[in-house]
């Protein structure tokens, strides 16, 4: 088994470093947009065959040391009575506002709400046969939150911090009720079989880090602490975080995910003997072969050859990505880091 990325996860040294993509499953791929032509989003996600296949193709085409399970991260919110749809993206017809609407979320026994999830995961780790590891994942309470209360993606997520600072008792009903439903689902993915699961915070850099220190953390820290982990390593990625390293440190994860606006190397400064994964923009896949190697070649600098980095993108790859260019950013991360 290629272990160079659970390793890396515990800090063990490896012989060169491990790359995954943050949405490394997806359209940039001809593979995967062939299957997709013929199903909507949802389809695909609750079809255990084809989702785990779409999961395989970037292990197959890119040489990456993780696969990560084909899903989103708001198919189980819809399992707590809430209508979803992708318009293309994720749109809930009636989004949370009142005390009354949390108190009708109810929280399913997964086995039975998210079963497609929990086969493909058992198909995976049958599929993959140890080749690398399968990464679960979930959406942090925060950004679940702001997707249940704004009803989509927002650009100054008005809503979900006016029910923060003007309805604190609504929100807070509303991140317990979420908590406790992400302590459920991740461990249905664990007992399933993930390897690793990563919790990502898309939306938790839109708040200060005081706001996120009183408001997001205290149930973050709750989430990972419910996690029957054991030697499943945890990955805890906030998106915009790169102002409060401390802060999003006291979360718990094993690892924590950096995005492309901070610089690993004082990242890692601050952070001490936490592994780290990341964090180039994945915008640098547009650029010449040239270009991708020589920032391939200055994040590795500025880790600096310390056990305990696996690379990534700083945010999912981008649709519009050449194939080519990402495997070649594969290729030179295990080239540039070997030992």
């Amino acid at each position: 088994m290629n272990k160079r990325f659970l390793d890396a996860c515990w800090g063990k040294p490896v012989d060169r470093t491990p790359v995954w993509l943050m949405r490394q499953a997806g359209r940039y791929l001809p593979e995967y947009m062939k299957i997709r032509s013929s199903r909507t989003f949802l389809e695909l996600c609750k079809t255990p065959e084809l989702a785990a296949e779409v999961t395989l193709q970037p292990v197959d085409i890119l040489d990456v040391d993780a696969a990560i399970l084909f899903s989103d991260i708001l198919i189980p919110v819809e399992q707590m009575g809430m209508e979803l749809d992708f318009v293309p993206g994720p749109v809930f017809a009636r989004p949370i506002r009142s005390l009354a609407e949390v108190k009708k979320l109810h929280i399913p026994p997964m086995e039975e709400a998210v079963p497609f999830v929990l086969e493909t995961i058992a198909i995976l780790r049958r599929e993959l046969s140890g080749r690398v590891p399968l990464i679960g994942f979930g959406g942090a309470p925060f950004t679940l939150a702001c997707y249940m209360v704004e009803g989509k993606g927002s650009k100054d997520f008005a809503q979900i911090k006016k029910m923060m600072y003007a309805a604190p008792e609504i929100y807070s009903a509303l991140m317990e009720k979420i908590t406790d439903m992400l302590i459920e689902y991740l461990n249905a993915q664990i007992d399933a079989g993930a390897e690793a699961i990563q919790i990502f915070d898309t939306w938790g850099g839109i708040l200060s880090p005081s706001d996120y220190e009183k408001s997001v953390l205290p149930y973050t820290v709750r989430l990972m602490k419910g996690l029957r982990r054991g030697k499943t390593p945890l990955i805890h990625f906030v998106k915009g975080g790169g102002t409060m390293l401390e802060t999003v440190k006291k979360g718990g994860a094993d690892v924590m995910g950096l995005d492309w606006h901070v610089s690993l190397g004082s990242a890692r400064e601050t952070l001490q003997e936490t592994v780290v994964q990341g964090n180039l923009d994945p915008t640098v896949l547009f650029a010449p072969h040239a270009t991708i190697e020589a920032e391939v070649a200055r994040i590795l600098a500025e880790n600096a050859g310390r056990p305990g980095h696996i690379f990534n993108l700083g945010h999912g790859i981008l649709p519009a990505t050449p194939p080519e260019n990402a495997r070649f950013m594969v290729e030179c991360v295990h080239r540039l880091s070997q030992k």
